[in-house]
């Protein structure tokens, strides 16, 4: 029973969390919406539209309802799965988003796998080859990985193998059941670009925790049990190294979505960060204020994932809550 009492504290209170902070997000975001000057009818009518045409356009879209009524069918509108109307073109929106939704998540899903597949294995083996002239040389790549911006390497990895080379698309984005193909050939190089500077900060981290297990008592006692700093990490130390790089990994999946904001601008690629800044571009409150509230709920729902999964992978913060 007290078992089962712990475990419902553990996914009720993050669930809470979750809510409380999703509420306070949209309260915010609905008023500094509000609060930029201006008619948003009027603005997406132009300055030459009569004022019939700017109240009736209001009052299609709900403009000259009370704001507590605006905030509430705009939120009862997320969820549901009514994202409102563009005040520019004065379309539903809703599946436009969940269209560009899907390249985005694509985008950084691939990007952060390449991110962790190359910074998991290199970031444990500067660990275990620390101060050799082979992990210095290595270290010293993932500083400059960091230092580079991905809208620059995106630019240079362009020049590079599309156009003097021409292997690959400068730009542009080819769904999956067009051809696995050329989706795959569109993707590589804002991919890399994306996971570049991702995956040397990652790997720093994974450095820095393999190292501070490797220096615990229990490493140094299985190291004189006679086991290789290999068998011993393996052994005794993987778990406990996770728990930082776990961390991490959900705070620089969250940073992603804005790093794709320049870099599906750089490739052409319409995902939802090129819809926000085309939305910000013409003033399109509407479809602003939907997109940054679907970006916060992602990073709150990343976080809220980061936390179960600590749980799981270190239990003593769970009993710690009995």
């Amino acid at each position: 029973m007290s078992s089962l009492r712990t475990t419902g504290r553990a996914i009720v209170r993050p669930l809470l969390r979750f809510a409380l902070t999703l509420f306070v997000a949209s309260l915010i975001i609905f008023a500094l919406m509000r609060a930029v000057p201006g008619n948003p009818a009027r603005v997406a009518l132009g300055v030459n539209a009569t004022e019939e045409a700017v109240g009736k356009l209001s009052s299609e879209l709900g403009l000259d309802r009370p704001l507590l009524t605006q905030y509430w069918e705009w939120v009862k509108g997320l969820f549901t799965g009514n994202f409102g109307q563009s005040l520019s073109s004065q379309q539903d929106i809703t599946p436009l988003v969940l269209d560009r939704a899907q390249v985005t998540l694509i985008l950084i899903g691939l990007a952060m796998l390449l991110a962790l597949a190359g910074a998991i294995p290199v970031g444990m083996w500067l660990a275990l080859r620390n101060r050799s002239r082979g992990a210095d040389v290595v270290s010293a790549g993932t500083q400059l990985g960091i230092a580079v911006p991905s809208f620059l390497l995106g630019i240079i990895l362009v020049a590079i193998f599309a156009v003097h080379l021409g292997w690959l698309p400068a730009n542009g984005w080819v769904p999956p059941n067009q051809g696995a193909g050329e989706f795959i050939r569109h993707l590589i190089l804002p991919v890399i670009a994306l996971a570049v500077v991702q995956g040397a900060m990652l790997t720093r981290y994974v450095r820095s925790a393999v190292l501070d297990v490797l220096h615990q008592d229990y490493i140094r006692t299985a190291r004189a049990l006679g086991q290789s700093p290999w068998e011993a990490l393996k052994r005794h130390g993987l778990r406990n190294a996770a728990l930082p790089v776990l961390t991490v990994a959900g705070v620089q999946l969250t940073t992603m979505v804005v790093g794709a904001v320049v870099i599906e601008s750089v490739f052409v690629i319409p995902g939802i960060g090129s819809m926000l800044l085309d939305a910000v571009s013409v003033r399109d409150l509407t479809t602003v204020q939907t997109l940054v509230m679907l970006l916060v709920a992602f990073a709150l729902v990343v976080n809220a994932l980061t936390d179960v999964a600590y749980r799981f992978i270190d239990p003593r913060i769970t009993a710690g809550e009995k």
